[in-house]
């Protein structure tokens, strides 16, 4: 498998410097502050792309849940909210809320369900961030 790159680069000082971060074959450019970090300032920061990270992989995860169970006709949109706060050890992520609403003609509630806390154990960014963080599910068909 491929080794996949990202890079960040920052002028300044802490609180008046700014950023730019790209992944690696260009796919994501953005810019980030400590306004877009810890306020409400233009911008992206690393923790929403650790949630863009974790419901990307998600989404594929339960694609595949999906498909084994025989579906075909799939659709999976995924939100993922991160919680980033202060704790004793210092600013940290602390959990991460996935939401997910599927269109999976044929299929009940039930079954999407436990197919989604399945895609939910077996994602690999759910998996690299669990042990620190906890990782919780809403899952629902579309009505």
């Amino acid at each position: 498998m491929p080794i996949r790159t990202a890079s960040a680069s920052w002028q300044g000082n802490l609180t008046d410097g700014a950023g730019t971060v790209r992944t690696g074959k260009g796919g994501l450019t953005g810019t980030y502050s400590f306004k877009s970090r810890f306020e409400e300032g233009e911008g992206t920061n690393p923790e929403e792309l650790i949630g863009a990270a974790h419901s990307a992989c998600f989404s594929m995860a339960l694609s595949k849940q999906l498909a084994d169970a025989g579906a075909t006709d799939i659709a999976v949109d995924t939100t993922a909210k991160v919680h980033f706060d202060k704790t004793d050890a210092g600013m940290s992520v602390t959990r991460i809320d996935l939401e997910t609403v599927g269109q999976v003609p044929g299929m009940d509630e039930a079954q999407f369900t436990k197919l989604a806390e399945a895609a939910k154990e077996n994602c690999p960014i759910s998996r690299l961030l669990s042990p620190g963080a906890q990782v919780s599910l809403t899952a629902r068909l579309a009505a």
